[in-house]
C-alpha cells in the first residue's frame, strides 16, 4: 500500500513537469527566454545610462514576461487566433505599466517619461518576438531601438544649434 502511494505521488510530479518533454524543448525555452532577457537588458542599460528610472531589471523583466506569455500558449498548442488575443493582452498590460512612467508637469507642454514608456512597450514587443521564435527580428529591432536612442538626441542637438 505504501509503495502505491509513493508511485502516485511520483507519477503526479512527473505529469506536472511534463511541459518540457525532451532536451530540445528545454533548450528552446532557455534560448528564447535568455535572448529576451539579454535584449531587454541592453535597452534597459541604455536607459539606465541616461539616468532613467526604468533600467536594466525593469526592461529584462518586461521582455522575459512578454516572452513567457507567448511561450506558454505555444506549448499548449493554441491557435493563431487565440495567440493574437494573448498578444493583445500583453500589449494592453504593458501599456498600463508604461503609463506609470509618464509624468505631466504643471506646464501644459511639459511631459516626461514618454520615451521610457515607449521603450518599455517596445521591450515587450521584442520579448514577444523572442518568445515566438523570431529571434533575428527581436535582435534587429533592438539594434534599431539602440540606434534611435543614441543617434536621434545627437541629431536633435545638432539641429537646435544650427537654428540658434
Amino acid at each position: 500500500m505504501d509503495d502505491d502511494w509513493w508511485q502516485v505521488v511520483i507519477n503526479t510530479l512527473v505529469a506536472d513537469f511534463s511541459d518540457l518533454p525532451h532536451a530540445g524543448e528545454v533548450a528552446r525555452l532557455i534560448m528564447r527566454l535568455l535572448i529576451a532577457a539579454l535584449l531587454g537588458g541592453l535597452l534597459g542599460y541604455e536607459r539606465e545610462q541616461q539616468g532613467k528610472s526604468a533600467g536594466v531589471r525593469t526592461h529584462m523583466l518586461v521582455a522575459i514576461g512578454a516572452a513567457l506569455f507567448v511561450l506558454i500558449p505555444q506549448q499548449a498548442g493554441i491557435s493563431e487566433v487565440e495567440m493574437s488575443r494573448v498578444i493583445q493582452g500583453v500589449i494592453a498590460g504593458v501599456g498600463f505599466l508604461g503609463a506609470g512612467t509618464i509624468i505631466k508637469g504643471g506646464d501644459e507642454d511639459h511631459v516626461r517619461g514618454l520615451t521610457t514608456a515607449a521603450g518599455i512597450w517596445l521591450t515587450s514587443a521584442i520579448g514577444v518576438a523572442a518568445g515566438m521564435g523570431r529571434e533575428a527580428t527581436a535582435i534587429l529591432c533592438t539594434l534599431l531601438a539602440l540606434l534611435i536612442l543614441s543617434l536621434v538626441p545627437k541629431v536633435e542637438h545638432w539641429l537646435s544649434r544650427r537654428r540658434g
